[in-house]
């Protein structure tokens, strides 16, 4: 471990956010892990985070914040289900016995009360509790950046955007990782539909930290909302030598890139991007925010007409094994359009009945209680259009039009249920839904103006019979 870079015990201690170990080597890997973490990338000189993690439980085995983060880190990424996972299950359990057993300070147990409720599928309940610590300690980053993610997971828009809003007058530019604060703002004021200021609040991130990546995925997302696709594809190009390097968040900003070049009907350059980084580190990296995306990309591309039959089969190795996992409905949606695309029906049908198996008995599982009203009628909805059944399609998912944000995910993510519901109203024999597909589309062209997918879809509409 670099001395001079991690904060040990006592520096810990001088920002009011004092951890309980006595080892100084536990509180700089913690910091080591929490720094890699907001920067969305493995710092291979200190072992990256996987490293940082086997080291923190050598360094003190009975720090409860070593286990917090560790085991909270891997049930934010979604890949495995505790309830399935018997090694995360158990972690989960050994960090709470751990916090029982020690006299750790009430910000500690908070922090294990959230990841037990998190572990539980309970994020709205977890979201509190990381509220709770950070009222008092409005500089405490992991309760930040975990409400972060969960929020997002969630689709909840304003509490991500305020919770960062929150806590920004007591942070101060000396303080480590205060850039990072503004790709965060911005990202919750994007998705709250404050472009302008998104822009500028990421544009000030990156002027501090030119390779902070979440800065520029903001950025992108900002050029994706308002249909800005030169400025998009520009600003990609020119800072790719800034973001690549960020290993954890790099597949997402190509993904975006991606969906520039399908914007502009440029298919070979979005499939390049697809093969040779968003497919490849998908496989390489197992990380579920690259795998939706694959899932994702390959959709869009058949949505506009493009044959990715191959494709699908060999990303069916990557999320096949997921089928049972229903950690949340937003993968569950991107593993079957996988498992359609791949005309692989043993798998679809095999998700679809253990999600409607879990919606039976929720418990305190936010995404299983969601299950029966949004997420069943969703898979079904893309199970029929697969079916070429497209009024069923109509039927089930234009109901759920508004109530859709709350599968988590941002806003350019589920653009795809939308034009999924554009595409099942222009196909379906109905001539109330042919109209309504006409209609979808007008309401997408104020919205985003100048969008040239938008305009294709205008132009299909329109060829429609009256």
């Amino acid at each position: 471990m670099s001395e001079s870079s991690f904060r040990d015990c006592q520096a810990w201690k001088d920002e009011a956010l004092p951890l309980s170990t006595s080892s100084n080597d536990a509180c700089k890997l913690y910091d080591a892990i929490l720094t890699q973490y907001v920067k969305w990338k493995n710092d291979d000189t200190v072992g990256g985070i996987e490293g940082c993690i086997s080291a923190i439980q050598t360094a003190d085995p009975n720090f409860v914040m070593g286990y917090v983060i560790s085991t909270g880190l891997e049930l934010v990424a979604t890949t495995s289900s505790p309830r399935l996972d018997e090694r995360l299950a158990s972690a989960v359990k050994r960090t709470v016995e751990l916090a029982n057993s020690q006299d750790i300070s009430p910000r500690e147990k908070l922090h294990v009360k959230a990841v037990e409720l998190f572990s539980h599928g309970n994020y709205p309940k977890a979201c509190e509790v990381w509220e709770e610590i950070l009222l008092d300690h409005p500089t405490d980053m992991l309760a930040l950046k975990f409400a972060h993610d969960s929020y997002f997971y969630m689709g909840a828009q304003l509490p991500m955007r305020d919770s960062v809003a929150r806590v920004l007058p007591h942070w101060k530019p000396h303080m480590p990782l205060f850039s990072y604060l503004k790709g965060q703002y911005s990202f919750g004021l994007l998705e709250t539909r404050f472009y302008d200021q998104a822009l500028k609040v990421a544009m000030e991130g990156l002027a501090l930290t030119p390779d902070d990546a979440w800065s520029v995925h903001s950025v992108a997302h900002v050029y994706e909302m308002k249909a800005e696709v030169d400025k998009g594809l520009n600003f990609m190009e020119s800072r790719e030598k800034d973001w690549q390097g960020s290993d954890m968040l790099a597949s997402h900003n190509y993904w975006h890139w991606a969906l520039y070049f399908i914007e502009r009907e440029q298919y070979e350059a979005a499939l390049q991007i697809y093969d040779s980084q968003v497919f490849k580190r998908s496989k390489a990296s197992g990380a579920m925010l690259d795998i939706v995306d694959a899932c994702s990309l390959l959709c869009r591309l058949e949505m506009e007409g493009v044959c990715v039959k191959d494709r699908w089969r060999e990303l069916l190795h990557i999320t096949q094994p997921h089928t049972d996992d229903h950690v949340t409905l937003f993968n569950d949606l991107h593993f079957l359009m996988v498992s359609l695309g791949a005309n692989e029906t043993g798998a679809s049908q095999r998700l679809l009945e253990g999600l409607q198996e879990l919606a039976k008995e929720p418990g305190d599982n936010q995404q299983h209680q969601l299950a029966r009203t949004i997420g069943i009628p969703m898979c079904k909805a893309m199970m029929e259009y697969n079916q070429g059944n497209y009024s069923q399609a109509v039927a089930l998912l234009y109901p759920l039009r508004y109530s859709m944000v709350d599968i988590g995910g941002s806003d350019a993510q589920r653009d795809l249920f939308n034009q999924l519901l554009i595409h099942a109203a222009m196909k379906s024999e109905n001539k109330e839904h042919q109209k309504l597909g006409r209609c979808l589309v007008v309401e997408r062209d104020a919205v985003r103006p100048n969008s040239p997918l938008t305009h294709r879809l205008m132009q299909k509409a329109l060829a429609l019979h009256d």
